[in-house]
């Protein structure tokens, strides 16, 4: 059975650098929490005097996206649509996440599909029995499938009888782009949040207080990239698998219903935002070459191919 890819979610934050003077006057040290969030363990560590607060509130907030788009909450509204096949008054978090999985749906070619949770199921059942799902289970699941059977509104979205939808490739980049937009909204000016996805404001406060002119991360390839303003995501065919063998990749073709060929290694994408460039790596396990990647990107201002391997 699949795995989490993410153990740990980091969140690091400070605000802008202030005289030495003003900054002790201002917060203690940074403080570090440890929680639960998407299902994984949490970290947060914060330079601001009012730092328990906005700790407490991150939290918060990522309790509430999971509410929304999580596939693990029986009540959440993405669970409920699912179940349902329709939901009324739908969250603006929802709509928005899945305008943008819209967007790099047609850039890809259809290649990203939030359709696919039918397919997904299947491989998922099959590999806690230790085998393969059939040809004619997969077709059968394929024709649930779908992007442009998805009506999307503000009033109410709808799918058709059978289908399901699944935010596993684009909703971490997503958290990680609204937690920034909170940090932010508290003051905080240089933040790196890594949900599995990175999201980079402003640089690495070092031990002397100065900045360092992005943050430092370090690629699935074992390049360096300093990160400023930007997010990054990196996906992988084999990255998380089905089987025990290590052969059937989480990452599924909506074309054939099969896991995507493991034509790479691994795909890393910065962009502006960590919700594009989750989605885009994710799609561009499924493209056959280099150029098909950078085609893709070519619909995304600022989107760029960082690693390829």
């Amino acid at each position: 059975m699949p795995v989490t890819r993410r153990r740990l979610i980091a969140i690091s934050a400070a605000l802008a650098l202030l005289p030495v003077a003003a900054r002790a006057t201002t917060t203690a040290s940074p403080r570090l929490w440890t929680g639960q969030a998407l299902g994984a363990r949490a970290s947060i560590r914060l330079d601001h005097p009012d730092a328990e607060a906005i700790a407490a509130r991150v939290m918060k907030e990522i309790d509430r996206l999971e509410n929304i788009l999580s596939l693990y909450r029986f009540e959440s509204a993405l669970c409920r649509l699912n179940r349902e096949g329709h939901l009324e008054a739908p969250p603006f978090e929802l709509l928005e996440c899945l305008s943008l999985a819209g967007a790099v749906h047609r850039a890809s070619g259809g290649r990203f599909d939030p359709t696919v949770q039918p397919l997904w199921a299947l491989w998922a059942e099959a590999a806690a029995g230790g085998r393969q799902p059939e040809a004619q289970a997969i077709e059968a699941a394929r024709e649930k499938t779908g992007w442009s059977k998805v009506v999307l509104d503000p009033g109410e979205i709808t799918l058709q009888p059978g289908m399901a939808l699944t935010l596993n490739g684009i909703g971490q980049g997503y958290v990680a782009d609204r937690i920034a937009a909170l940090l932010e909204s508290e003051g905080l000016t240089d933040i790196l949040i890594d949900t599995g996805e990175f999201r980079a404001l402003g640089g690495k406060p070092n031990s002397g207080g100065a900045l360092e002119q992005g943050w430092p991360v370090r690629l699935e390839t074992g390049e360096r990239l300093s990160l400023r303003q930007r997010a990054l995501a990196t996906s992988a065919p084999l990255g998380t698998t089905f089987d025990q063998a290590g052969r059937d990749g989480h990452i599924l073709d909506p074309a054939t219903g099969m896991p995507a060929q493991a034509r790479w290694r691994s795909i890393s994408i910065s962009a502006p935002s960590a919700a594009i460039a989750d989605a885009l790596t994710t799609a561009g396990c499924l493209m056959a070459d280099s150029a098909a990647l950078l085609t893709m990107l070519d619909g995304f201002e600022h989107a760029r191919l960082e690693a390829a391997a």
